[in-house]
């Protein structure tokens, strides 16, 4: 199946996200993709945002993961994308959601590593999501693990991804920039396609303090398709399973590993 990663830099709209958004799927569309991931913070940037972010989120999470089954049954095209969800306190969720190309939900993924790292705190306004809430998620003839930006650092939750059965690991990130801030990222997606021998798709926002860089790599690692610090754009590929099946014939080591 035909995957798609779609990069843009958020701003505080919801609305204006969401005409980007149609934008990219209809162009994905053209391209015959049957998934568009989007970046972490795609329904809109908490940099942006007047006010507080628990008013800016309150009331906009239901409709814009409406809006995102609109987009989706229009173009035919299953669409994963990061938001906020309201928690039920000042601090909500930061959450992705699945939608297929029907339209309905497939599923959530609250993150769980909050990025309090690089004297950056997102405990303070962000709600950790639950350990058990790692779900795989069915779409087409492939199954997908979910990972949210700073959870790409740590191995053990895509390796349950892995070991769950997912095929894919979708990425949305807003990978902040910074001193080898680009190269911890395009390591670490080699790596988690390495290590766990899957397809790993990211897409990051691309603005004045994220880096971009959206990718697509094969289970050996390799990037097929890439963007750089585009404002926006959008990469398509060919993700299939035998390539997996081609990958562990060689290199079984998830079948060899030992703990």
């Amino acid at each position: 199946m035909k995957v798609s990663v779609g990069q843009f830099a958020p701003t505080g709209s919801v609305a204006q996200n969401l005409e980007t958004m149609a934008g990219l799927a209809a162009k994905a569309h053209a391209e015959g993709s049957d998934l568009l991931l989007f970046p972490e913070e795609a329904m809109l940037a908490v940099s942006k945002v007047d006010g507080s972010l628990a008013d800016a989120v309150a009331g906009n999470w239901t409709k814009f993961v409406q809006q995102l089954s609109f987009i989706a049954a229009e173009n035919q095209i299953a669409i994963v994308a990061g938001g906020y969800e309201d928690s039920g306190d000042a601090r909500p969720y930061n959450t992705v959601a699945a939608v297929g190309a029907d339209g309905k939900i497939l599923g959530t993924y609250r993150k769980i590593h909050l990025y309090d790292a690089f004297s950056y705190q997102e405990s303070n306004t962000i709600t950790a999501g639950p350990v058990e809430n790692v779900p795989v998620i069915e779409i087409g003839e492939l199954k997908f693990g979910i990972l949210t930006c700073y959870d790409l650092r740590f191995p053990e939750i895509s390796r349950r991804l892995a070991l769950a059965g997912a095929d894919v690991l979708l990425v949305a990130a807003a990978w902040f920039k910074g001193e080898h801030k680009i190269d911890h990222w395009e390591t670490l997606l080699k790596a988690r396609a390495i290590e766990n021998t899957v397809w790993v798709a990211a897409a990051g926002t691309s603005s004045s303090h994220t880096i971009g860089h959206s990718a697509i790599l094969d289970p050996m690692g390799v990037p097929i398709e890439f963007l750089d610090d585009d404002e926006e754009g959008l990469v398509t590929v060919d993700v299939t399973a035998r390539r997996i099946e081609e990958v562990r014939e060689f290199l079984p080591v998830l079948a060899n590993r030992r703990l």
